[in-house]
């Protein structure tokens, strides 16, 4: 029988999240009551005395200059093995679960691995709820990569949850990092390596309970400090233990070995896979290779790697610092040779386009990195639905819902970047005059901050030209709707389609849809339809119509059965009549493929919200803090003090489930009012933010004060996003109510 060990009682600690002191952190101000507003919706109010005495807040969890909620690291071993869940770290818990994806990881397809390695770590990534950043770092080529690693130089980096929701939404696994380096770092190696099996076992049960709370998939251990032989010869049993554990915990975990330290102990880069470094690999999933490489070294590692060529990483440092093949915009040609020989490749700090190029350029030569290696970069396929995306790439110089403008100003938040296209040029057989390229475009969007931009020509002697957008694998349902929102740009008459790829032909029935060709029999155009499908049209009422902004829908509904969707493209085809070359600019704004079904399932409400850890400043940025000793002393002046202005902070918790939701919208609408008088008259809400847990902090919200004898009053609304990407009904958001007054004399 198996006995409790470290393992079992960490799970006993993950287990028993709801603590007493998480209940404590949550606990609401006192409420006051419950009101209904209409027939439909409920409103929790609650009722607080300002005050501005703060309880102070956990440094690891939240910025000191601002209070937003950020993502950490772990520095030092004590605080590994001390950490245990706590209700603060919910804001850095994933929404987005790992997406299936063809071919799976575990596939001998060669793979691609990016380490993220920018200036550090923890830059405008750390904050949770995002960030008014100015030109931010953006990494949107998802679909070309397998694996995507968080590096810093911290002991234990845990990735920024941001990068994870936007890695899994695109299939992109997530590994953490743990690192030791130097003296300090061989001393803590010392320290939990070299004594008996419980210590390692300890430190590795403690990394499988952040990856399963976090909800990121593995980590790539680097250790280069040199060992003793006692704690060298640990590392094989405790990469062992840790992979064992991490699999059963997390479904595909993953743990890889960076070519470091030898079995002698040293620190001796290899550049590859040999005798002296192939008990680590062997007692793991992956092993990393240095990157001074050469040929040679790739040649005697086939033979080495044997049948697990695929879980060798040849290290590319995209800086090409050192003796190295490639790098920069050459990283091309060591991408050649790695694939030459049929082992993945691990790309190392490709941020070198950010860093050290024109960040005016950044796009361009983010996109011409990539493209460059695209040969080398076979994507892989989302094979889930519903597949939605407004192509945002979590980041804007504006907001926009729908069409509509909510704020103007920078933002970033990577947890809101959506599932992103092939990024490619197409250019169809013949003399070469068509072509169709795609590329970001923050100057318009649709939804969020951001749409892609289809630029394109017809050539006389063609009728269309077409672009793929998506490699998909989806076993799709009997009814599926597909919508599509875009913009042409000035005076055009080119028309606009989107066109499928299904698979098994053999036994796959379409109906709905017209066949482009016999020879292309498996690519489809959909007819779009004039009026939305009666069951549906509370969801899709504008099917065929001009929207806000010149944005144009186009739904489409479509029978299958045993069909595979393969592929989704868009097609631009020339004017009736029209001989002349054909030029044309079109903005995507989203894609919609959904289960028509799906739709038809009613949808829960936002329950339980509460209002909690509310704090109080002045507005006024002259009048300074008091300390809490001086604040008993100017009790009597308080009168005479008291601001026009209060900026709110406050910690707002629902109830909802998390599998529904794309994400939520946080709204506020602020008002002043007397209890009796009930809730003032509707005001236009103001968005927030956007969360992507059952969690939002509000952060310095700006007030009125409240008078004499009256109550301040602001109401926040959580209004839930579906999976499907339709807007919720108001009466379906949670609604909570902040009544707030000065102490009585």
């Amino acid at each position: 029988m198996e006995t409790a060990g470290p393992r079992t009682r960490a799970a006993a600690r993950l287990g028993a999240h709801a603590t007493r002191e998480e209940q404590r952190k949550r606990r609401p101000v006192r409420r006051w009551q419950r009101r209904r507003i209409g027939e439909e919706q409920e409103e929790a109010v609650f009722r607080e005395v300002v005050s501005f005495t703060r309880d102070p807040l956990p440094a690891r969890y939240y910025d000191k200059d601002t209070t937003k909620p950020i993502s950490f690291y772990l520095p030092s071993l004590e605080e590994l093995l001390a950490w245990t869940p706590d209700a603060e770290d919910s804001f850095n818990v994933a929404l987005e679960p790992l997406k299936c994806r063809q071919p799976p990881l575990s596939s001998r397809r060669p793979r691609t691995l990016l380490c993220h390695d920018m200036m550090g770590g923890y830059l405008d990534d750390k904050f949770i709820q995002g960030s008014a950043a100015q030109n931010p770092y953006c990494f949107y080529h998802w679909q070309c990569i397998d694996i995507f690693v968080y590096f810093s130089h911290h002991l234990v980096t845990i990735p920024p949850v941001g990068w994870t929701n936007a890695a899994h939404r695109h299939g992109v696994c997530v590994l953490g990092t743990f690192i030791a380096e130097w003296k300090e770092g061989g001393r803590l190696c010392e320290a939990f390596l070299a004594g008996d099996e419980r210590s390692y076992q300890a430190v590795a049960d403690q990394l499988v309970l952040i990856a399963q709370f976090f909800r990121f998939d593995g980590w790539l251990i680097n250790i280069e400090s040199s060992l003793s032989l006692a704690a060298v010869g640990n590392v094989p049993p405790f990469l062992r233990y840790l992979s064992t554990q991490l699999c059963r915990q997390v479904p595909g975990g993953l743990v890889l070995w960076y070519d470091s330290v030898v079995s002698s102990g040293q620190v001796m880069w290899q550049n590859e896979l040999n005798e002296q470094n192939r008990i680590f690999f062997d007692s793991c999933h992956g092993f990393f290779t240095n990157y001074n490489w050469r040929e040679e070294h790739l040649d005697r590692m086939v033979a080495q790697a044997g049948e697990r060529r695929a879980d060798v990483y040849v290290g590319v440092d995209v800086f090409a610092r050192g003796n190295v093949v490639g790098g920069q915009f050459d990283t091309h040609k060591s991408l050649e040779l790695i694939r030459k020989h049929g082992f993945s490749a691990a790309l190392f700090a490709p941020g070198w386009v950010y860093e050290c190029l024109e960040k005016r350029d950044f796009f361009q030569n983010q996109d011409k990195f990539w493209g460059l290696l695209g040969r080398y970069l076979p994507p892989h396929s989302i094979c889930s639905l519903p597949f939605v995306t407004s192509f945002c790439l979590g980041m804007g110089t504006r907001r926009v819902c729908y069409g509509q403008e909510e704020a103007v100003g920078p933002w970033y938040h990577p947890s809101a970047q959506e599932i992103q296209p092939l990024f490619a040029e197409h250019r169809p057989e013949g003399d070469g005059q068509g072509w169709v390229k795609t590329h970001c475009c923050l100057e318009d969007a649709w939804n969020g901050g951001s749409s892609l931009l289809i630029r394109g020509v017809i050539p006389p002697d063609v009728g269309h030209v077409a672009v793929r957008l998506f490699s998909l694998h989806v076993p799709v349902p009997p009814k599926i709707f597909l919508s599509m929102v875009y913009k042409l740009e000035g005076p055009s008459d080119v028309g606009v389609a989107l066109e499928l790829t299904t698979g098994d032909a053999g036994s796959c029935h379409v109906g709905g849809i017209s066949t482009l060709s016999a020879e292309a029999s498996s690519r489809h155009s959909p007819r779009p339809l004039r009026v939305p499908p009666t069951k549906l049209a509370r969801w899709v009422g504008h099917c065929g119509q001009q929207l806000s902004g010149g944005w144009v829908q186009r739904c489409y509904e479509v029978n299958l059965r045993g069909c595979v969707l393969q592929d989704l493209w868009v097609s631009f085809s020339r004017p009736p009549g029209s001989r002349e070359q054909e030029a044309f600019v079109c903005r995507l704004g989203e894609l919609q493929v959904v289960d028509a079904n799906s739709l038809l399932s009613p949808l829960p409400r936002v329950q339980a919200i509460s209002v909690s850890r509310v704090r109080w400043q002045r507005a006024a940025p002259e009048e300074e803090e008091e300390e809490e000793e001086e604040e008993e002393e100017e009790e009597e002046e308080e009168e005479e003090r008291r601001p026009a202005r209060l900026r709110l902070s406050c910690a707002l918790h629902w109830s909802y489930p998390l599998s529904h939701i794309r994400c939520f919208r946080i709204h506020c609408c602020r008002a002043t009012g007397s209890p009796a008088e009930g809730p003032p008259g509707p005001e236009k809400p103001a968005l927030l933010g956007l969360a992507f847990v059952n969690q939002y902090r509000v952060v310095d919200l700006a007030v009125a004060a409240a008078g004499p004898g009256t109550d301040g009053r602001v109401e926040f609304l959580v209004e839930p996003v579906s999976r499907e990407g339709f807007l919720v009904p108001k009466a379906e958001w949670g609604r909570a109510a902040l009544l707030y007054s000065w102490p009585h004399a």
